[in-house]
């Protein structure tokens, strides 16, 4: 038998059987890290991607990027977790120049890229630091999923699986969380659930979030501030001073039109 058969048949520890009830709100906190980018240029070969863009993203500031497909979204998040660097121009994280791979960066994929031979707990605690078993049952419990520790992910639903996935972003206390277009396959009933948890896990953990989407009306109602990209530079910068709760509505109708005309 192979190594990698081998691995898929370890039988896997179980976990302490004490959950966590100390609520998410109440735990301490990581602050968001400030994002800085200074006429930033991404090319690849003899393509430009993003053209001298500048922009300035507070720490705990949740910002949504949109535009269309090939305008440079899914580059900049790449840029941002030092997966790939800069052509030109200047990225730092609090000051500090991004280079190479960001501990402090988490990054959220559509797919939620589970290890389907791994337990739920030993997905999320996929690190194996010093007391990851603790630290990735409150990550659990976080997402509301604390009683489906020990099933395996084929077992979850689509939703079910992002949740896992944001809980192992979360276990490291990141600074900053990219996510790329994390609930575009998941129905809309679905969406929505994922939308109200994420606004209450970044309302207590207070990280940058930066969430690349194609659907406007989720920019509005999740963000503090939409970025449209356009020719790889930004064509729009739109605070959204709205309430949360924003799905519907006069004002949240009349600022989709304003990034729809902008995209």
């Amino acid at each position: 038998m192979n190594s990698v058969a081998q691995l898929k048949l370890k039988r896997l520890e179980p976990p302490d059987e004490e959950e966590f009830a100390t609520p998410v709100a109440e735990r301490e906190s990581a602050l968001g890290l400030p994002v800085t980018l200074n006429k930033i240029s991404k090319r690849f070969g003899g393509r430009s991607v993003l053209n001298t863009l500048s922009l300035s993203i507070e720490a705990s500031e949740f910002v949504a990027v949109v535009g269309r497909s090939g305008c440079g979204k899914t580059t900049l998040l790449r840029l941002i977790t030092g997966l790939d660097p800069v052509s030109d121009g200047h990225l730092a994280i609090a000051g500090d120049e991004v280079r190479g791979l960001q501990g402090r960066v988490r990054l959220l994929f559509q797919d939620a890229r589970l290890l389907m031979w791994q337990r739920v707990l030993n997905n999320v605690g996929i690190s194996r630091d010093t007391g990851w078993r603790e630290t990735a049952k409150q990550a659990l419990q976080d997402v509301g999923l604390a009683d489906r520790a020990q099933d395996w992910p084929a077992v979850l639903s689509g939703g079910q699986k992002q949740r896992v996935a944001l809980a192992r972003a979360l276990v490291s206390r990141p600074g900053v969380l990219l996510l790329d277009e994390p609930f575009g396959a998941l129905d809309a009933l679905t969406r929505a659930e994922m939308h109200e948890l994420l606004i209450r896990i970044w309302s207590a953990h207070r990280f940058t979030t930066i969430l690349i989407t194609h659907d406007v009306a989720e920019a509005v109602t999740l963000a503090d501030r939409i970025i449209v990209l356009r020719d790889g530079n930004v064509a729009l910068d739109q605070k959204v001073d709205l309430p949360r709760h924003r799905r519907s509505g006069a004002e949240a109708a009349r600022l989709q039109n304003i990034v729809l005309g902008h995209v």
